[in-house]
């Protein structure tokens, strides 16, 4: 090695060293911006509602548990041949109203935020009914006596069978107000719940509701009064719905007279849903032979909605027998009900008449 670079060398790594020994600026990583807490606002779930009213709950074990349907007897053909007063419609969430025989009716009550003990009188069912309650969600179906089709079609449905054929031990006969076989026929909602199977759920809603303070469609016009008839052959029983604001509800009458229950409250449902549909001739006959019709329940039509005093012309559609069916104003909205108790009339085409 050359002698003469060796002090350059030296001086050289003397500058490294000092220059390592200095102090010396190095980078350092930016302080973490503190996270930014964005706002939270805190809404409150809305209250737990019973299906079929759309009621704030107030027992969480019946919010959870089947809805019994109740065949009730409206025969109304006089002394010896009627079923008024009932019992229990004033406690049902839902009542239907069908044809049965030429232009006689029969009521189906559905139970289930309340309980009607005694509920009566039972009465038969009809093959309208599996297309009605199947949407119910497997509902404990109360029932007396059907010709053997009927039967077995009810047997065949989803419908929960807990009639008086299978459970004779929850069915009584009772002579109060008058009444007398085969319009004697009664049972309880409690003794109904005591045959709950385990897979029996709670009810799909049926309709839906207004939630405090929303305002009624632009669609809905006041109304008094409405006359609903089945026909007016032997036995039929016209009935008035009258708003009436004390009360809330639409006041209804039966055959001329306030229809009220055993108890001697008048009937007066928060809302009635006028279902127009057609009937066809099942081919069965009643015991003097008066032909059975059965309701189309599957399709479309046309309806009112009575609700808080308004009524809407609208249309109904029920695309399958299990469906639930859709009520819509003429634009196509869903009309929505006023929280509390519904009657659904499924009344023939031409039967319906706005009175006031």
């Amino acid at each position: 090695m050359n002698r003469r670079r060796i002090p350059a060398l030296v001086a050289i790594a003397m500058l490294l060293v000092a220059a390592c020994s200095g102090k010396s600026k190095t980078a350092t990583a930016p302080s973490p911006t503190p996270p930014t807490s964005a706002a939270t606002t805190t809404t409150a779930a809305p209250p737990p509602v019973y299906p079929l009213t759309g009621l704030p709950v107030t027992d969480a074990a019946t919010a959870t548990r089947p809805a019994p349907v109740v065949k009730i007897d409206n025969a109304d053909g006089g002394r010896g041949n009627t079923a008024r007063p009932q019992l229990g419609l004033n406690q049902a969430d839902v009542v239907y109203e069908e044809m049965v025989e030429g232009s006689v009716t029969r009521l189906a009550a559905v139970f289930q935020s309340t309980d009607a003990d005694p509920v009566g009188p039972v009465r038969s069912a009809r093959s309208t009914d599996v297309s009605v309650f199947s949407p119910l969600n497997k509902p404990l179906f109360a029932w007396s006596g059907a010709n053997a089709g009927f039967a077995q079609l009810i047997r065949e449905s989803p419908l929960v069978d807990v009639g008086y054929d299978a459970h004779s031990e929850v069915y009584s006969r009772r002579n109060e107000t008058g009444h007398v076989a085969p319009h004697n026929l009664y049972s309880s909602t409690p003794e109904l719940y005591s045959l709950t199977p385990p897979y029996a759920p709670s009810p799909n809603p049926l309709f839906p509701y207004r939630a405090a303070g929303e305002a009624m469609l632009p669609s809905a016009t006041p109304v008094n009064s409405v006359n609903l008839a089945f026909g007016s052959g032997p036995g039929s029983a016209p009935v008035d719905y009258v708003w009436t604001p004390d009360a809330g509800g639409f006041a209804r009458s039966q055959k001329g007279s306030p229809d009220v229950d055993e108890n001697g409250a008048q009937i007066a449902p928060q809302n009635v849903v006028v279902q127009f549909v057609t009937y066809h001739d099942t081919g069965y006959t009643d015991v003097v032979g008066t032909p059975v019709p059965e309701a189309d329940m599957v399709g479309f039509g046309s309806c009112w909605i009575l609700s808080n005093g308004t009524i809407t012309d609208g249309n109904w559609a029920k695309p399958a027998p299990d469906a639930i069916p859709v009520y819509t104003d003429h634009a196509g909205n869903p009309v929505k009900l006023t929280p509390g108790r519904t009657w659904v009339e499924l009344v023939p085409i031409g039967g319906g008449t706005i009175t006031g």
